[in-house]
């Protein structure tokens, strides 16, 4: 039996064939920043939907906002979740970056 696997390679690190491959979500082109506390032990957590980039993209986001707020997070069904609350760092990282940015929720 063989070990060996399909794994693509690029500058963000690898990634597996599956993950390459899927669409772009849709969306109205606003990202919207929340902050979240619900099924987390009330722990906040910022949430930022509505980016229309594939996973790769997402990753290497989250990556440059983790380093901008020094906090950890990941990319979670296409939503980036920063630990803490960071919605002014963030919205202001993303304005530069050229999106349409509005902070939703509480």
């Amino acid at each position: 039996m063989s070990n060996s696997r399909l794994v693509f390679s690029t500058a963000t690190g690898r990634i597996k064939p599956e993950q390459a491959l899927k669409p772009v979500i849709k969306t109205d082109g606003i990202v919207r920043i929340r902050r979240e506390t619900k099924g987390r032990s009330g722990k906040g957590v910022t949430t930022i939907a509505g980016l229309a980039q594939n996973d790769i993209e997402l990753k290497a986001l989250c990556t440059k906002l983790k380093k901008q707020c020094g906090t950890g997070g990941a990319v979670k069904d296409g939503v980036i979740e920063i630990q803490g609350d960071n919605r002014d760092k963030i919205k202001a990282t993303l304005e530069q970056l050229g999106h349409t940015v509005k902070l939703a929720g509480g």
